[in-house]
């Protein structure tokens, strides 16, 4: 449906609070491996979905994989489906990602077996979606128009997904306005397939001017990154509350940047703005380093993100309290 933002408003509204967590399986070491059929691994993520509704998440955000998709396009369908039975019956709502440039290994997507974590670097092992060439790349956009278009019809009704997410970062990686484009393309194949859910895009980056304007014409909902302190958070809730829509910072936590849930889901609260933190079990990506870890490094006696350890005991007991009190219904 095209969102007005009265529409937005009544769609925002019918939701409970959102209180979510960007999700990696611990035993993926990037979306590729997540998604693979000889890696897709739904006991890990029965497991972990269950620790994050004890501790009272509402909601998580997940990186699909254009190339899993491209290679295995019903496995695909048939592993997201799974994925939502999954989050449904642990009362988790789901917002998948489609495209992703954000580039940690410095590799673009590969299939098959995905190479090893370094030890101490923060997502070595990360790849984009569908990979820099195809971002440029027109010829092949009619198969990425496939795969946003297929999945987003198949579950356009689907009431497990609150909201697709089309676009990661674009931009990241030195890709600047290369990525603008596509990032106006992909909103038109989603709205084009109609789904009930809201459609958006996450600002991320002050310096991406003509992105970010993009991102605000075309979005339903206002999405946002900030891995800042409170001063930096409120200050951005504040500017972009001018533009009218609800508004979700669909990345925040960075415990040695200032970003804490003692600090920040009361304003996130206060504000009705919802929010999903970096980061459920630590796992392969290892991003309890920060960002720029070097080959080696020592654990860190400050996690960077991520809330609970391998065996799903908290990091830290307050911070679980914390979220607790801030979701009960």
């Amino acid at each position: 449906m095209n969102f007005s933002i009265d529409d937005t408003w009544e769609w925002y509204k019918s939701k409970q609070w959102i209180c979510g967590f960007n999700y990696v399986t611990s035993s993926a070491v990037n979306s590729t491996e997540m998604w693979q059929r000889e890696t897709f691994d739904p006991q890990t993520i029965e497991r972990e979905l269950g620790w994050a509704e004890n501790i009272g998440f509402n909601s998580c955000r997940v990186f699909m994989q254009y190339l899993v998709w491209e290679n295995d396009k019903d496995g695909m369908i048939k592993r997201l489906e799974k994925f939502l039975d999954i989050a449904g019956n642990r009362n988790i709502s789901v917002m998948p990602i489609f495209f992703d440039d954000c580039a940690f290994s410095g590799k673009q997507p590969y299939l098959g077996k995905q190479d090893d974590p370094i030890p101490g670097v923060h997502n070595s092992g990360w790849t984009p979606s569908p990979g820099f060439d195809r971002v440029v790349d027109r010829s092949c956009w009619n198969q990425l128009e496939q795969y946003v278009t297929s999945i987003v019809s198949y579950f356009a009704n689907d009431k497990r997904i609150i909201l697709w997410d089309i676009y990661n970062e674009p931009g990241n990686s030195d890709m600047g306005d290369k990525s603008l484009p596509l990032t106006q393309e992909a909103f038109k194949w989603a709205k084009n397939s109609q789904p009930e859910q809201p459609i958006s895009v996450g600002i991320w980056h002050d310096g991406l001017k003509n992105i970010n304007e993009v991102i605000i014409e075309l979005s339903d909902i206002v999405t946002f990154h900030n891995y800042g302190d409170l001063t930096a958070v409120k200050s951005h809730i504040a500017d972009l509350k001018s533009l009218g829509r609800p508004l979700i910072c669909t990345e925040w936590m960075r415990r040695t940047g200032g970003s804490f849930f003692k600090t920040h889901l009361p304003i996130f609260k206060a504000e009705n703005v919802g929010c999903y933190c970096w980061g459920l079990v630590n796992g392969k990506i290892q991003t309890h380093f920060p960002w720029g870890s070097q080959p080696g490094a020592i654990e860190p006696k400050i996690w960077f993100h991520d809330v609970l350890k391998p065996n799903g005991e908290p990091y830290d007991a307050e911070e679980v309290k914390t979220i607790k009190e801030y979701t009960k219904v």
